[in-house]
């Protein structure tokens, strides 16, 4: 069967991952609409530009920057190998969003490299969290501006873990997060561009989470995660990748890049505690992280 060129655009327009080609310099040449509706980016945005440009800007779950060092796709047009990994892609309302990426290298009727073509896929849990959404709607549970959990929902979540501990064993966690040098950011910018930033911090929460622990805010720009079934290590993992995710994300206002951290006080329960204890523990752990120098995690 002899399908068209106009049929292949129409395939690739309708899928469901996120595709664009490159040239051998790295310049994007096309963008579909999935890579739209994915990072947030029209292909207005993108197409003539270096993917190597404050786009995209891919980082590893160690936080590398990826576009200036170690990029798979200039690694394939170099040698033509098929490369799968997992990154952190930047979202244009400012978070990370972690996708799946896949790149080949694009070749001529003569085999020579021309440039290259990434097809990645959203594997955050948006499918839940839009669910989640939907019943705290319904239940006055949401947070208005970041549609996160608010403090009611939270201290009901924490309640339920409790009765989930003591029944089955199963232990959990609680991070407690400040974005750092908050109130100077809104006296310095306003209170619209800080709602901003208050959204992709709550957005990249969600977008990083595991399907059943639960991330809310607190209050002003205090947040919580209800971590469920994790040990001391994992818990210090998540939260960890989770500060330097917050770190690495931007967003631009007035052509300026504008970036924030977050500080964080984490703790497993232990017996004996009660929701008032583990949340007075995790907030002295938080102010602990404050005074080491902001931008850090401790946890006891």
């Amino acid at each position: 069967m002899d399908v068209g060129k106009d049929s292949v655009v129409r395939i690739i327009e309708i899928l469901h991952d996120g595709l664009y080609f490159v040239d051998r310099d790295r310049k994007i040449t096309y963008w579909n609409k999935a890579a739209e509706r994915i990072s947030g980016f029209s292909a207005e945005e993108v197409v003539g530009h270096f993917c190597h440009e404050n786009i995209l800007t891919h980082i590893d779950a160690e936080g590398n920057q990826l576009c200036s060092m170690c990029c798979p796709l200039e690694q394939t047009i170099s040698d033509q190998k098929l490369r799968e990994t997992q990154i952190y892609m930047h979202h244009k309302d400012g978070h990370r969003i972690p996708v799946s990426v896949r790149v080949s290298a694009l070749t001529d009727r003569e085999g020579q490299v021309i440039g290259g073509i990434e097809l990645f896929t959203d594997i955050s849990n948006q499918n839940a969290n839009e669910l989640r959404i939907k019943e705290l709607e319904k239940m006055a549970l949401l947070d208005r501006l970041t549609q996160l959990a608010n403090r009611n929902y939270i201290e009901r979540e924490i309640n339920n873990r409790f009765e989930e501990k003591n029944r089955f064993q199963m232990s959990f966690g609680i991070l407690f997060m400040d974005i750092d040098h908050f109130k100077k950011f809104n006296d310095t910018y306003g209170h619209n561009v800080g709602d901003r930033v208050l959204k992709f911090v709550a957005d990249t929460f969600v977008h990083n989470a595991r399907p059943f622990d639960l991330f809310g805010r607190w209050g002003g720009e205090e947040f919580i995660g209800v971590i469920r079934n994790t040990s001391r290590q994992d818990l210090e993992i998540l939260g960890d990748r989770i500060r330097m995710l917050v770190e690495s994300s931007y967003l631009y206002h007035d052509d300026r890049k504008l970036q924030v951290t977050i500080s964080i006080g984490a703790t497993l329960v232990r017996e004996g505690d009660t929701m008032e204890s583990i949340l007075k523990r995790s907030d002295e752990l938080l102010y602990q992280s404050k005074k080491s120098g902001r931008n850090c995690l401790t946890i006891d």
